[in-house]
């Protein structure tokens, strides 16, 4: 009647095996935004409410001009709606998410940019593109010499430029990789 109950060498518990892979899975839509569905959700403060306002715009017009859908999530692991963004953001094939994570990391050091990525978008711009460009604008060295919002800001520019303009992207555009940050400079 009980088949397998008292069992020895019995199966791995669901989900015991994923639990050590990463962050749990967390899914929080107390923690989306209230009122209309907007393209970012900044719960740390990474960017100034103008920041916020010019890409959320620059993300609407891409969606209507492409049919690429691109949001971004800036949060603090496990300060994050999760899972909720889905439903939320309507995601599908063609979405491209950028998760910006300040993390746990007492010292700083993790890179702070990781992407989800729809299968739809891959042939304008390929796993490899948003490899080099997390590697590029995401670590540790970059945000500490050019700050967060500029990472951030270079980010959606080099995403946002490569399925405007090109239409196809394997690195961090090269004009974009010669620019420093002109804060400090003046």
């Amino acid at each position: 009647a009980n088949a397998g109950v008292g069992r020895e060498g019995g199966g791995v518990q669901a989900g015991a095996r994923e639990r050590g892979r990463g962050p749990e899975g967390v899914n929080k839509p107390e923690l989306l935004p209230e009122g209309p569905v907007v393209n970012i959700i900044d719960l740390e403060k990474f960017l100034t409410k103008g920041d916020i306002k010019r890409i959320d715009a620059k993300l609407a017009k891409l969606e209507a001009d492409t049919g690429y859908k691109f949001r971004v999530l800036l949060q603090r692991y496990p300060q994050t709606p999760g899972l909720a963004i889905k439903d939320y953001w309507g995601l599908d094939d063609k979405s491209i998410v950028m998760i910006v994570d300040r993390g746990t990391s007492k010292s700083g050091m993790s890179n702070i940019l990781n992407f989800n990525v729809g299968p739809g978008v891959d042939l304008s711009l390929p796993p490899v593109f948003f490899t080099r460009l997390r590697n590029f604008f995401g670590n540790a060295f970059y945000i500490k010499e050019n700050g967060e919002d500029v990472a951030i800001n270079n980010s959606i520019e080099a995403i946002v430029g490569c399925l405007r303009n090109d239409g196809f992207c394997t690195d961090v555009p090269q004009d974009m990789k010669d620019v420093k940050n002109k804060k400090g400079l003046f």
